[in-house]
């Protein structure tokens, strides 16, 4: 099942290269970076925990799951009106329901540049349109999607709570911002919210005691040596996944890049390969920065 967003950084390359990392015997997904949740319309789990900082992301979900035929004819309006000044006629308006401020995000998402959600210092999307107009897309089924997350709690919050509350016989499927250390002042803006070096590091004590709990753990992160280093102490199994970036507007600009995934002996165990994976040329985004 593909979803319904596209987001920088998602994930359709690794569930469409790398399905067989995330055939983790488990009671509930969790995932505290949920962005377009490609890991979890992939695994369709009947359990799962999804979070993210940004609430009109989660917002969105949550409509998607209770009132998805209200979203699907919110969206046909949005189909039957748009143009470019529609376009921003809707990026500029304060809906006032769940159902209509879902559809809106995923209406600007599916016509605006490079599917990017960033928003200004007033928490306004600014996101200028781009060249796609397809507002309804031929795979989507929005009835399909809302069963698929009838048994899904959605929050809102910080990664660390989400990931504090995995135990054991959960999969805790995890893909921040790229920050690296020494790098872009440390942080990387992710929607509104900045996402530092200390919050990487943050994010790796709160990932080893979930481990400790007996959590299945598969990180997403940045090939980066300050990344290596800081998954280095032995019980992280480190494997660099070269792919395609099409991120850049110009093909001129795009290049072949190396992301890395960080899997803990929960998920070794389990009989996922040991041996690197290399070369893998697919396409994705990755977070601004």
């Amino acid at each position: 099942m593909k979803p319904f967003l596209n987001w920088a950084g998602g994930k359709r390359w690794l569930v469409a290269n790398h399905a067989d990392l995330l055939r983790v015997s488990h009671d509930r997904l969790v995932e505290p970076f949920v962005g377009s949740g490609a890991v979890f319309f992939h695994l369709e789990p009947s359990a799962a925990l999804l979070s993210d900082a940004n609430p009109r992301l989660i917002e969105a979900y949550t409509a998607v799951r209770d009132e998805p035929e209200r979203v699907l004819d919110l969206l046909k309006v949005h189909r039957r009106k748009h143009s470019t000044e529609y376009y921003y006629h809707v990026r500029d308006q304060r809906f006032r329901t769940p159902a209509t401020r879902a559809a809106q995000l995923i209406y600007l998402n599916r016509t605006c540049f490079n599917g990017l959600y960033r928003v200004n210092l007033q928490g306004r999307f600014n996101v200028p349109k781009g060249s796609k107009d397809a507002v309804i897309l031929p795979g989507d089924d929005f009835v399909a999607w809302s069963q698929a997350l009838s048994g899904s709690e959605l929050r809102a919050c910080d990664f660390q709570q989400t990931i504090d509350d995995a135990v054991e016989g959960d999969f805790l499927y995890v893909d921040p911002p790229y920050t690296v250390k020494h790098n872009m002042d440390n942080f990387v803006k992710y929607n509104e919210h900045i996402f530092s070096w200390s919050d990487q590091v943050r994010l790796r004590d709160a990932l080893v005691a979930a481990s400790r709990r007996g959590v299945a753990v598969v990180v997403s992160n940045a090939d980066h040596p300050s990344i290596r280093e800081l998954y280095g102490d032995g019980s992280w199994q480190l494997h660099p996944v070269s792919r395609h970036s099409r991120l850049a507007a110009s093909s001129d600009h795009r290049k072949r890049t190396t992301e890395l995934l960080i899997l803990n002996g929960a998920v070794a165990t389990q009989g996922q390969p040991h041996a690197q994976y290399d070369e893998v040329d697919v396409g994705a985004t990755r977070r601004p920065g």
